[in-house]
């Protein structure tokens, strides 16, 4: 979503964009509306709650800033990525097991939910099977095997690492060490799936304003929220904002930053395309700073990478990527690029996601830290489940403590990117 004062119009011109599905006419907000649940957002963590509302016969109204799917639900690299920013085990070395145990038995679902959903619902969102884990180093290797094994206790089987010359048949690459395959990971269309959702909250007598940038939200037992050319009164809001929620709830901002990722898709490779990855799966590397790629549904190599802290737009998106994909594949030299662009994520501290309470019937959800694509959509489950009476799950992401950035607004950002660097460096070094 976004919050400034004039909102676009249009969608970014991606290669989503470019593909998304035939979408109906959705006026902004005008004069008073009265709900059941306000939802601040429409990207994929308020359009996963509204569903889920809708689906229990609750009357929801969705304000989205500018078009359904248009910030990162709209813009990512389309990969289903299982867990959280930090994994299982970081979350029970920092928290104790009390606090991991709910998070951990979570950390699966939010794919099945995708599934369920495409599955019910129809969405033509090219929903394809498959996901790889890729080392670039032998240390990353043994990553991969502790990933493998964490995972399997915490009841997620069929993972498999391949190496040597069996890599080729997945991943056309001379860059890898080894490979860690995930039978349910996959990649997706992602403006297709907001898209899809979208229509299926409608079908179900949900209402979505596009163009309805909320400026103000009231307390108290009925929550107001305040467009330019309107309100909607409702028993309970969730603000779904994430990195393009502005100065909507100031002390959110305190305690995240919106960070930038760059994607580039080729033109349609053809039979080329089908080399570099034989079984169709997406990738993503095991470095601090990772990279990650599939092939789209009409062929084409859609390849991101990079962080740019504070969300900046680079002026040569093509400049950032391309060096990044020639590295993994050198064959692709001489191929055109045809979209780049750039997508916001909401960074916190912890890289955990910041879930809590505005007001006893005010929820919010952001900070997904790179991992939004599945917790999006299990916190969605989670926030419709809390509105009807059923807090545990909440409260279990509720507890986690969350922390300004050290050196505030002026200083976060170089500070984050120092500690990149380092990490970066430490990855390069092997």
């Amino acid at each position: 979503m976004n919050t400034s004062h004039t909102a676009p119009a249009s969608h970014v011109a991606s290669y989503y964009a470019a593909s998304g599905l035939p979408q109906p006419e959705r006026p902004a907000l005008a004069g008073r509306v009265d709900c059941d649940v306000v939802i601040i957002g429409a990207g994929y963590t308020g359009l996963s709650t509204g569903l889920h509302l809708a689906e229990q016969g609750y009357k929801v109204v969705l304000l989205e800033a500018a078009k359904v799917g248009w910030g990162a639900s709209g813009r990512n690299g389309g990969q289903i990525v299982h867990s959280y920013s930090r994994d299982i085990d970081v979350i029970e070395s920092r928290y104790g097991p009390e606090t991991a145990r709910p998070l951990a038995q979570m950390a699966f679902e939010g794919a099945r939910i995708i599934r369920e959903r495409v599955q019910r619902y129809g969405f033509d969102c090219h929903l394809q099977d498959g996901g790889v884990f890729a080392a670039i180093t032998q240390r990353q290797v043994g990553h991969l095997e502790a990933q493998k094994a964490l995972w399997e206790r915490n009841g997620h089987p069929g993972l498999k690492i391949v190496s040597g010359r069996a890599m080729q048949s997945i991943v056309a690459s001379e860059r890898y060490k080894a490979l860690l395959v995930d039978p349910t990971g996959g990649h997706f269309h992602p403006l297709r799936l907001a898209q899809g959702q979208a229509l299926a909250v409608e079908s179900l007598g949900g209402v979505i304003h596009e163009q309805s940038a909320v400026r103000r939200l009231d307390r108290g037992d009925t929550v107001v929220a305040h467009t330019d050319h309107g309100q909607v009164h409702a028993r309970f809001a969730v603000v779904a904002g994430n990195a393009y929620l502005g100065g909507l709830e100031p002390q959110l901002q305190q305690r995240s930053m919106p960070c930038g990722s760059q994607v580039i898709a080729t033109e349609p490779l053809g039979a080329l395309g089908r080399t570099l990855l034989p079984a169709n799966h997406c990738v993503e590397d095991a470095n601090y700073l990772l990279d990650y790629f599939r092939l789209s549904s009409d062929g084409r190599l859609l390849y991101g990478g990079g962080v740019i802290y504070g969300a900046r737009d680079p002026a040569h998106i093509e400049s950032i990527i391309r060096p990044k994909m020639l590295k993994t594949f050198p064959q692709l030299r001489d191929v055109r690029i045809d979209y780049a662009w750039t997508g916001n994520f909401q960074l916190t501290l912890s890289r955990l996601p910041d879930v809590g309470r505005l007001a006893p019937n005010i929820y919010y959800s952001h900070g997904c830290s790179g991992h939004g694509v599945t917790f999006t959509h299990l916190i969605g489950r989670v926030l419709g489940q809390t509105i009807q009476g059923q807090a545990e799950r909440f409260d279990a992401f509720a507890r986690l403590p969350h922390y300004p950035f050290p050196g505030g607004r002026l200083l976060r950002v170089p500070l984050t990117a120092l500690g990149a660097w380092y990490y970066s460096l430490r990855d390069a070094l092997g």
